[in-house]
């Protein structure tokens, strides 16, 4: 629904609101530079109100049960998948990764959906067995109350489900801010809730920039903080929320990802497998490798054939089914793959592949590339800048010191690092990092697959398989500087639920654990 001026506006409290603030911001399509939509830009006096409609609603929310929580998400499911090939497009308009990714959003959306709402008929707690014959014990959960979801652009709307769909049927109430670079997406998903039916102040989004997503985080009234995002902004949140008494959060994060490929790997299968893992959404997914350990037996071998695709990989308008890479999210994004790629060649990296600045012919008609255009005005056409890079590949003897084999990039910016010795000598370059949400080994052997996975510091880790698409109902998150929870599939649950130990005694008589005498003394 818009406001004024065809601009897009807040959901609180079951309406559409333009805000208290006069200041709007637009959606922009990565591929081109043009504007999609413009959207109210929310300010804290909107998160107060989102958050005061959450809180009213909370008992209400709470006393329904999960079985009717869940139907206004099956709504909600059933219009996903019959929008699916829809909404993949407005995905990859929005955020610009390429068609068939922008439709698997969606379809890890309503996956998510359908598992949370499936789950509100599967059981909940536990009986545990008492110490005393004649006593009942139990755990059962409770809803924490408001939960904040602060969500990311490169998945925008399947990671949103992430959050929401387990906090609402728990029983929760919520308030969103989805990513500014997304908000169209944002904008579609909340017309479901809208159309679903759910309550008012149930719940609630409010479009905006970090100042937004901060009130919510220092807001007394947030029971829980679900983050997807940069490691730099959930480690601010999770000092802040770690301030709060009482209150929690769970984090997803980056990584310096990492893929082994050992001397007894089948290598068709390992070139495969890390090619699909570095450039599918262009390297900006948490989960792209950025690094790539390889046996001397095999490296010049794989060296040879990784770079041969990486030379070649279609880069193009996202739209089309033939295109592999589509472009980045921003121009500030693009600066900042620059500045990673320069910093390898700083640190003394031997460059395979440059593909930063594209060829004229790689750039799809009426989507010129902004960099360039901006060093040759004569191409500037009909159409605004877009943000466009392909592959950086470079080799470098391996030295724990160098920031470019540490530091996250998130694009399509590769480092190959050939290692000597057994397999217990890649993972430790595998670990030596700060970073630990995901990680490959690629092996025929299976003492190796299955020394890396009891010792990779990692929370997603696989064997034979590029170390991205995660399914929905396992935990997604990471270790070390990725994350402190999992807020995704069942391990959500945790983080947006409370557990209450339930005993009740069938007896008349008081009987107590660990032998404790429940007579009662008397000076008498």
């Amino acid at each position: 629904m818009t406001g004024q001026s065809n601009v897009f506006e807040h959901y609180i409290d079951g309406e559409w609101t333009t805000g208290d603030g006069d200041a709007t911001f637009a959606s922009e399509e990565p591929a081109t530079g043009e504007t999609l939509a413009e959207f109210h830009r929310g300010t804290e006096s909107d998160v107060d109100r989102a958050l005061a409609a959450a809180s009213e609603a909370e008992d209400e929310w709470r006393d329904l049960s999960y079985i009717d929580r869940a139907e206004y998400l099956w709504d909600i499911y059933h219009e996903l998948r019959e929008r699916t090939d829809e909404l993949g497009e407005i995905v990859t308009m929005e955020c610009g990764k390429e068609i068939s990714e922008g439709r698997a959003d969606v379809i890890e959306a309503y996956h998510m959906v359908e598992w949370a709402a499936g789950n509100a008929r599967h059981p909940h707690g536990d009986v545990i067995p008492s110490e005393i014959g004649s006593k009942d014990a139990y755990m059962r959960r409770k809803p924490r109350g408001v939960v904040g979801c602060i969500t990311p652009w490169n998945f925008p709307v399947a990671i949103p489900f992430w959050h929401m769909a387990v906090s609402l049927v728990e029983g929760n109430t919520v308030v969103w801010k989805p990513a500014e670079q997304t908000p169209w997406c944002g904008q579609i998903i909340a017309e479901m809730f809208e159309d679903a039916g759910i309550p008012d102040g149930v719940f609630n989004m409010v479009q905006g920039f970090g100042d937004a997503g901060n009130a919510i985080v220092e807001d007394d009234r947030v029971d829980t903080v679900l983050f997807t995002g940069s490691a730099e902004v959930g480690h601010t949140i999770t000092e802040k929320v770690g301030a709060q008494a009482g209150k929690l959060t769970a984090c997803e994060m980056g990584g310096k990802n990492a893929m082994i490929v050992t001397e007894e790997a089948d290598i068709d299968l390992a070139v495969s497998t890390t090619i699909m893992a570095s450039y599918k959404t262009t390297g900006q997914r948490c989960v792209s490798p950025e690094r790539l350990i390889v046996h001397e037996d095999v490296y010049d071998e794989f060296k040879e054939r990784y770079v041969e695709l990486a030379e070649s990989v279609a880069v193009g308008d996202p739209l089309k089914e033939d295109t592999f890479m589509g472009p980045v999210i921003e121009g500030e994004h693009v600066e900042k793959i620059r500045a990673h790629n320069e910093l390898a060649r700083e640190e003394g990296a031997n460059v395979l592949v440059d593909r930063f600045e594209l060829d004229d012919e790689e750039i799809p008609d009426g989507h010129e590339d902004g960099a360039a255009t901006a060093a040759n005005p004569e191409r500037s056409g009909s159409y605004a800048d877009g943000h466009w890079v392909g592959p950086f590949v470079y080799e470098v003897d391996y030295d724990e010191d160098l920031r470019c084999i540490r530091e996250e990039c998130f694009g399509p910016h590769v480092a190959l690092i050939e290692y000597s010795g057994d397999v217990e000598r890649a993972v430790e370059i595998h670990n030596n990092v700060d970073y630990g949400l995901a990680g490959a080994i690629i092996s025929e052997d299976y003492r190796q697959i299955n020394y890396y996975r009891d010792n990779a510091e990692v929370g997603l880790a696989y064997g034979n398989l590029p170390c991205i698409g995660a399914e929905v109902h396992l935990p997604f998150g990471g270790v070390k500087k990725s994350g402190n929870g999992y807020p995704s599939g069942r391990e959500v649950i945790e983080a947006v639920t409370e557990r209450t130990a339930w005993t009740l005694n069938n007896s008349k008589d008081i009987e107590l654990a660990q032998g404790l005498s429940s007579d009662i003394h008397t000076d008498d």
